[in-house]
């Protein structure tokens, strides 16, 4: 899976067509993805200590990863990834390290 946590993505498919927002959490095994302020649905929770009288609220769910792209940093449009091998300065040995297809650029 080429997206990570804390990446910036588009949404490209569904519902949500469009919407860009940060990846909150990943779940490889499943193919899907979190993304912050996508996909929200209502939950109706127990009473516990943080919602004494239970509560109906709004969190965000999985979506396919296929349905999200990466936003290429320096164009802020979608992209696709790809992996370069570099050698590193400090250490001198090689990395491979991921880069946006559009604009060449590397990311975290």
């Amino acid at each position: 899976m080429k997206i990570k946590k804390n990446d910036n993505v588009i949404v490209i498919a569904g519902n949500y067509k469009g919407q860009t927002g940060k990846v909150l959490k990943v779940f490889p095994k499943k193919n899907r993805v979190i993304v912050e302020g996508v996909n929200i649905r209502k939950r109706h929770t127990k009473p516990n200590q943080q919602y004494p009288n239970g509560a109906i609220v709004e969190k965000e769910m999985p979506i396919d990863a296929s349905n999200v792209m990466l936003v290429d940093p320096k164009t802020n449009k979608p992209t696709r990834i790809g992996k370069k091998i570099i050698i590193d300065d400090k250490t001198g040995k090689k990395k491979s390290v991921r880069v946006a297809k559009v604009s060449n650029e590397m990311l975290s």
